[in-house]
């Protein structure tokens, strides 16, 4: 969507997850997995955002980040205010959306993981993102992978 921003950290059993939003930044720590692992980044963005309304979200797979751009529907040629590629971030793919290509049902889909995001009740409420419950026997070729 234009006016937002969504990062998955792909942390397991993440504990301590803290999330802090800045005009132009963002810093995001936790502890993940059974070993205890420290992990922590801190963002210099393109451009600002709304801290205000800037949200976090931890599920048992990951930290799903929802940054909202102080100035919706200006596009970032990029995430971050340096050039320099990142070791640790790449794009999903499976969940790029290209603003040329816009339409009212792909809009709605973002609008529903927003309304999500805004529903900050309790980790459940993102039951609906994981889609219907599978059998674990499944084949699991067809199930999103963190990168």
């Amino acid at each position: 969507m234009r006016d937002s921003v969504f990062i998955e950290f792909c942390v397991a059993d993440s504990k301590d997850v803290k999330v802090i939003f800045d005009k132009t930044k963002f810093v995001f720590s936790c502890i993940g997995g059974t070993d205890n692992v420290k992990h922590e980044n801190e963002m210099d963005l393109f451009e600002a955002i709304d801290e205000n309304e800037s949200k976090h979200k931890r599920t048992d797979r990951s930290v799903l980040v929802y940054i909202r751009k102080a100035q919706p529907g200006k596009p970032w040629p990029r995430l971050t205010k340096e050039k320099a590629k990142l070791s640790w971030l790449s794009v999903d793919f499976n969940n790029w959306k290209d603003w040329e290509d816009d339409s009212d049902e792909e809009i709605g889909n973002f609008d529903q993981f927003s309304n999500i995001m805004n529903n900050m009740g309790g980790e459940d409420d993102l039951a609906e993102l994981d889609g219907p419950e599978e059998d674990e026997s499944a084949d699991s070729d067809d199930e999103s992978k963190c990168l």
